[in-house]
């Protein structure tokens, strides 16, 4: 968490003026039996193109663990509104899936939140 944070606090500000970064965390439930498959796509994949994907500050992926074996997730923080919009469009609030992805999940769900800078 530290290595987040110090992300956070030594990228150049690239904000507009009154925009904050945004914290965006995206959850994926995947199909019984596609663990396995969304697992080497995630890795494989979405991993590295979140981490070269321009505007993103930090990536912290989420790997499935015993207990929730189907669930993954992504929390993003953006340098703004504008470019997280850059990326995924308008329509930022609905979950984007790349097309590789879309018979392996089962539901997803998609959050964002103002980060709070100390």
């Amino acid at each position: 968490m530290e290595k987040v944070l110090q992300a956070v606090s030594s990228t150049p500000s690239t904000r507009l003026k009154g925009q904050h970064m945004i914290i965006r965390i995206f959850q994926v439930v995947t199909r019984p039996g596609k663990e396995a498959a969304f697992a080497r796509f995630f890795h494989d994949t979405a991993i590295p193109l979140m981490r070269s994907t321009p505007g993103i500050v930090s990536v912290l992926p989420g790997a499935a663990r015993d207990e929730t074996p189907r669930e993954f997730s992504f929390v993003m923080i953006w340098e703004n509104l504008t470019a997280l919009k850059a990326f995924v469009g308008e329509d930022y609030d609905t979950p984007h899936i790349d097309p590789a992805e879309a018979e392996l999940v089962e539901s997803r769900t998609i959050k964002h939140y103002d980060l709070v800078e100390t």
